[in-house]
């Protein structure tokens, strides 16, 4: 069966989107925790609490050479240090994903882990008493 021509993607879009130019990176904390690490790229996945600019939670960022992947832990709260880069598609380009593809997209994303801290969370013992006490 041939492909049809209407599930491609113009190249104009795509050499928009290959081609975007990412303004000076903004510096950005926020709390949250690993999901997946990518060893053979240097990237994680991780989990924010709070939303990025364009709403997600979930992101993957490229980690610095001075963080060891091996050293860090899945599930566990960290704070993380990250540069958030963003690339402003055209009005044209944001037009054609959300009427053509039903993709809502403004801009392109890229974060960067520059550095994070493990984070103490409250203990379950403090559960347990408040549980004894009924």
């Amino acid at each position: 069966m041939v492909k049809k021509k209407e599930d491609e993607i113009p190249e104009w879009v795509t050499d928009e989107i290959q081609n975007a130019k990412f303004k000076k990176p903004e510096d950005l904390k926020g709390s949250g925790y690993i999901l997946e690490f990518y060893y053979e790229d240097n990237k994680i996945d991780i989990q924010l609490y709070d939303a990025v600019d364009d709403g997600r939670h979930i992101v993957t960022m490229d980690v610095v050479k001075g963080i060891k992947l091996d050293d860090l832990l899945k599930g566990e709260v960290y704070e993380f240090v990250f540069d958030q880069h963003k690339a402003p598609l055209s009005k044209k380009v944001s037009e054609f994903l959300e009427k053509e593809k039903e993709i809502e997209m403004k801009a392109i994303y890229q974060f960067e882990l520059k550095s994070l801290e493990l984070l103490e969370v409250g203990s379950s013992e403090s559960v347990n008493e408040d549980l004894e006490e009924d």
